[in-house]
Formats: structure tokens, C-alpha cells, sequence
């Protein structure tokens, strides 16, 4: 059985065709009937925010500018990612049915956190899965793990494997809310984060961690990569990726934290930090927000946002109310009681205002 792999050794790509050409594989796996298709590239110097962050939180735009940082939206959660030329970039597309593939979120990030490991250990690096989405070394970050299913039965699979990092930059240009450093027990990002060549002591080709990735697929999944180039209809496809979310304000600046006078509850979960704008109209609740670096999909957030308006904003009925919609993995490493606890949060700030 063969997949396809696209593999760009040759140059960097810009946010906007490298996020485009990931979004279009599991287009063209649903759509056009596409075997799984492996994508592996490097960014030029950039950043990029999880799907449903607020970018001008995450990050300190002034200083991506002076620096000449690109910054982008990927259609995937999680959290930010610094990427350039020593950063192995990893979009993957599948059907969420293929034999192998563990079901849900939780099972994705597990079957292909194997892969992985896998891979760093034909470099040398032995490295372990830490739930919710990280790849470490030693308790040391190497990987993020990224993932979402919006195109039928298909779903887009990313990580940023660290060959070689840049610490400065990141603490240069990145806002970090104080509630993740103090969960996360650290004081700099230097004590969180390695890279495979700073765990080897010694150089590492990215075109090598490249291959090595290959060959982990192959064995785990017992298949052949056959190289590939997308098709054109492909190709047109990663232009409309292109000029119609990478390139667009809208979306770059999407998922922004609402200006106005709203209470704000803030919740580190098993899921990610959630982020709840809400606003009251007597004893309901007029408006809300729900964002953070957690994994979901646009349908379900709104779903759920919907679901609260004009709704009462007494603890039972929130609950309640969440409860009638609630699917397993709506929010990954969510459940409605802990929805409705930042809900809660955000409702007795605005109280306060």
C-alpha cells in the first residue's frame, strides 16, 4: 500500500502556503478519494497561534514585526509555535477510520505521538508521550502535537518537531499567561524545552529527522511513502487556501478577546486554558466567548456558545444547558462541569465590573 508524501527540502515556506497545502490534505482524503498523505517542510522565521487564541494576546506583534517574524493562524488548536529553517513542520492527513488509528483526539495524539517517538529514537533520543499533546525528553518539551477533523471523515494531524530552537525569540515576542507558567512550575522557557541537537550534542540535518519521520510511518503503519507533488486540482485548492484565510485579516485576527465590558474566567484543564468572555442582561446571559488553547471544532464552540445565550446564568441551568448538547471530545480533556466552573468564573467577574 502505498501514501503520498510531500516533502520540501529545498526551500522554507511562508505561513500561508505551508498552513494551506496542510489544510488541503484532508481535503483532498475526503474529497478526492487521496490516500493519507504525509507533508514534512520548514517555515520561514514565524510564529503561529492555535485556531481558537486571541494572536495579539498570544503575542507581542511590535516585536514579531521588528524582528521580521511572520505570524499566522493555523485551522488546528493548541498553542503557539515559534517555527523556522531548524524546525521540522508536520501536516498529516487521514481518515479518522483508518485501521491503526486509535479513535478521538486522545487516541490521534496517541497513535501518532508513537510514530514520533519512534522517529527520535532512530536519531539517538529516547521520548515519551506527556498528555494532554507534548512530546518530552527527560520532562523537556520536544514536540507539540496538534490536531483537527473538519473536512468529513478526514482530519488534519500537526506537530513542530525541535531540531534546534531559539529561546531568546520566543521570550522575545510570546505572551505567556501567568496561570500556565505557575501550573507549569517554571520560571523560563529554557527549563521546559529541548531540541533533538542540544540532546545529542552534536549536529543534526533536519533533511535526517525528515527521513527518520518516514521511515517511523512506514514501520508503524506498515506502508509505503511513494514522493508526490500536489495535483493541480490540488493545487488550486491550496490557492484558495491561500487567498481566502492565510492571507485574510479576518482570520489571522479572529478569535479575538471581546473589547467591551465582559467578566473573564480563566481555567487551566486537562484540555488546555480556557478563556470564557461572558456578559449578563439581569439574570441571563446576553453574550459569550469561549476561547484558549484547547482542541475542538468551530461547529462545536459555536454550538456551545449558542447554547448559552439568553440562557439563565444560575449554576444548575448552565450545567444543564451544557448537558443537552454536550458530546464526548466537543472540548478534548473537557467535561461540562469544568465548562461550566470558567463559565462561573467569568460570570462573578462580570458581577464585579
Amino acid at each position: 500500500m502505498f501514501w503520498r508524501l510531500f516533502k520540501e527540502t529545498t526551500r522554507s515556506l511562508s505561513t500561508a502556503e505551508g498552513l494551506a497545502i496542510d489544510d488541503t490534505l484532508p481535503w483532498a482524503v475526503s474529497n478526492l478519494g487521496s490516500p493519507p498523505i504525509l507533508h514534512l517542510y520548514t517555515f520561514i522565521p514565524s510564529v503561529i497561534v492555535g485556531k481558537y487564541q486571541d494572536i495579539e494576546a498570544a503575542l507581542k506583534l511590535d516585536r514579531c514585526k521588528a524582528r521580521g517574524i511572520e505570524y499566522n493562524r493555523r485551522s488546528t488548536g493548541g498553542g503557539t509555535v515559534i517555527m523556522g529553517p531548524d524546525i521540522v513542520a508536520l501536516g498529516f492527513g487521514i481518515n479518522v477510520d483508518h485501521p491503526g488509528l486509535k479513535s478521538g483526539v486522545a487516541g490521534v495524539f496517541e497513535s501518532l505521538s508513537q510514530v514520533l517517538i519512534r522517529a527520535l529514537d532512530k536519531v539517538g533520543i529516547k521520548a515519551s508521550f506527556r498528555p494532554k499533546n507534548d512530546l518530552e525528553v527527560q520532562g523537556k518539551k520536544i514536540a507539540g502535537l496538534s490536531a483537527a477533523s473538519e473536512s468529513g471523515k478526514a482530519l488534519l494531524f500537526h506537530t513542530s518537531l525541535l531540531v534546534d530552537f531559539d529561546v531568546g525569540l520566543m521570550i522575545d515576542i510570546m505572551n505567556t499567561p501567568l496561570i500556565k507558567l505557575h501550573d507549569k512550575g517554571y520560571n523560563c522557557f529554557s527549563q521546559r524545552m529541548t531540541a533533538a541537537r542540544w540532546e545529542l550534542g552534536r549536529e543534526l540535518k533536519v533533511t535526517d529527522m525528515m527521513d527518520a519521520i518516514v521511515q517511523a510511518f512506514e514501520e508503524y503503519f506498515e506502508i509505503r511513502f511513494r514522493e508526490d507533488r500536489p495535483t493541480a486540482r490540488e493545487q488550486r485548492k491550496v490557492q484558495e487556501f491561500i487567498e481566502m484565510r492565510y492571507t485574510q485579516r479576518d482570520w489571522i485576527f479572529s478569535h479575538k478577546h471581546p473589547r467591551s465590558r465582559m467578566g473573564v474566567g480563566q481555567l487551566k484543564t486537562k484540555g488546555g486554558l480556557l478563556e470564557v468572555y461572558l456578559s449578563l442582561s439581569g439574570a441571563s446571559i446576553e453574550n459569550v466567548v469561549i476561547t484558549g488553547d484547547f482542541f475542538s471544532t468551530t461547529e462545536n464552540i459555536q454550538r456551545l456558545e449558542n447554547t448559552l445565550k439568553w440562557t439563565s446564568a444560575r449554576p444548575e441551568m448552565i450545567e444543564k444547558n451544557l448537558a443537552s448538547v454536550w458530546e464526548d471530545d466537543m472540548i478534548y480533556g473537557v467535561d461540562v462541569h469544568t465548562l461550566t466552573t470558567a463559565i462561573l468564573k467569568a460570570k462573578e467577574n462580570q458581577v464585579r465590573l
